[in-house]
């Protein structure tokens, strides 16, 4: 059992971290990935950067060519386009949830996240910024009490981070943010579903509004 686990948990360290090199732009798109140099910068066998890489083509971020190898597909603009419209609507059904779930720690966490984030937006600390906003969400998600939401959402969140941070380091977008937080928060602490649900799906809405006229 234990033989089994390391390798599924060999397999999983492998299939993070190519695919945070696949989002973060580390790995180009149409570019090719092979699993001897793969294996060799990770110090593993072929086998998990095998598993992790079919992995990746049931996700629509590699391409397997048969005889040929594997290839970057990577996200569009387009990809990236969907995926805030479809968070858009399960974000606001994960903030609803939270307001019947959220415990009292967790909402003492998302209030410590909206002033942490306050105070680094006056200093200027963008990669403060992002993690707090990366926090901030994933609070939210842990708080529906559904897995299934929360695996969805993160996964989603992963793979739109460059825009995200993008977007954040636009002049007003990141002081917006966390105002958009702050009502989000104050929704769910009085336990307004239906506040919630709407103010956490215009909040995904505004930044991809914001994403466009970066892109224009």
């Amino acid at each position: 059992m234990d033989e089994v686990s390391d390798k599924y948990s060999l397999r999983g360290r492998v299939f993070t971290k190519v695919r945070e090199n696949i989002l973060s732009g580390k790995y180009k798109e149409n570019e090719e990935l092979k699993e001897n140099t793969i294996a060799a910068e990770l110090g593993v066998s072929r086998t998990p950067v095998r598993e992790a890489l079919r992995q990746l083509e049931l996700e629509g971020l590699v391409n397997i060519i048969p005889n040929k190898g594997a290839y970057v597909t990577g996200i569009s603009e387009k990809d990236i386009h969907d995926i805030y419209v479809i968070r858009s609507y399960l974000e606001g059904l994960c903030a609803r949830w939270a307001c019947d779930h959220i415990t009292e720690e967790q909402l003492d966490e998302l209030e410590e996240t909206v002033y942490l984030s306050e105070f680094h937006a006056k200093k200027g600390h963008q990669e403060q910024l992002v993690e707090l906003d990366n926090k901030f969400h994933e609070l939210i998600y842990a708080a529906s009490d559904s897995k299934m939401l929360d695996h969805v959402l993160s996964d989603f969140h992963h793979y739109v981070e460059r825009a995200r941070k993008s977007s954040l380091a636009k002049s007003g977008r990141a002081a917006a943010t966390i105002e958009e937080h702050k009502l989000i928060l104050e929704a769910i602490k009085q336990r307004d579903g239906d506040k919630a649900e709407t103010l956490a799906h215009e909040h995904i809405i505004k930044t991809i509004q914001n994403i466009n006229k970066q892109g224009q």
